[in-house]
């Protein structure tokens, strides 16, 4: 009987929590946050100058690796969110020379099969950047693009961007050590 009493209070309790967040304001400070898009992109579409993020290549089997090219001049501004010494950055570099340079730094991998270039989309569906990651030989981890990256749009046309391994891929790579493990920054 006390089992039951206690059953009926705690759902009471539910209900009425369920029912005081309905109450509250529904302003975009309580709404849950989306990731941007991307779409996948040719280089032809890749023009302007840009400052070129590389992410990653810290060591010889460091698959949390990418490129990201944020256009100079727009009101957007790409910030990663990891460690400083896990990227660098080179600004004013043009559109040749960024894919070029971001070509030649994703491949270092030995497991290295082709990359992958997409652009990073706003919410009205305007290009704000672009990513360039690596695609590994689908043989060694099961599956070719090992990345889980997203793009969150913030306050003043600051894009925060996190990086981490997929949950499979991660579990290989640091048995037992689960999500929390690797430099990828989370959310």
């Amino acid at each position: 009987m006390h089992t039951l009493k206690t059953g009926i209070i705690f759902l009471a309790v539910i209900v009425a929590l369920v029912f005081a967040t309905s109450l509250l304001p529904t302003s975009d400070s309580f709404a849950f946050e989306t990731s941007l898009r991307t779409k996948a992109a040719n280089p032809s579409e890749v023009k302007g100058t840009f400052t070129l993020i590389l992410y990653g290549g810290n060591y010889y089997d460091d698959l949390e690796t990418m490129a990201i090219l944020d256009p100079e001049g727009d009101p957007y501004t790409l910030d990663l969110f990891v460690p400083d010494f896990d990227y660098k950055v080179m600004k004013g570099v043009s559109a040749k020379e960024a894919m070029a340079k971001a070509e030649k730094f994703i491949k270092f991998h030995p497991s290295f099969w082709h990359s992958q270039l997409s652009k990073i989309l706003d919410d009205k569906g305007d290009v704000i950047g672009y990513e360039l990651r690596p695609l590994y030989y689908p043989i060694t981890y099961g599956v070719s693009d090992v990345l889980d990256v997203h793009y969150w749009m913030k306050e003043g046309g600051r894009v925060k961007v996190t990086v981490r391994l997929i949950p499979s891929v991660e579990r290989l790579r640091f048995p037992g050590g689960g999500i929390s493990a690797g430099s990828g920054g989370g959310n």
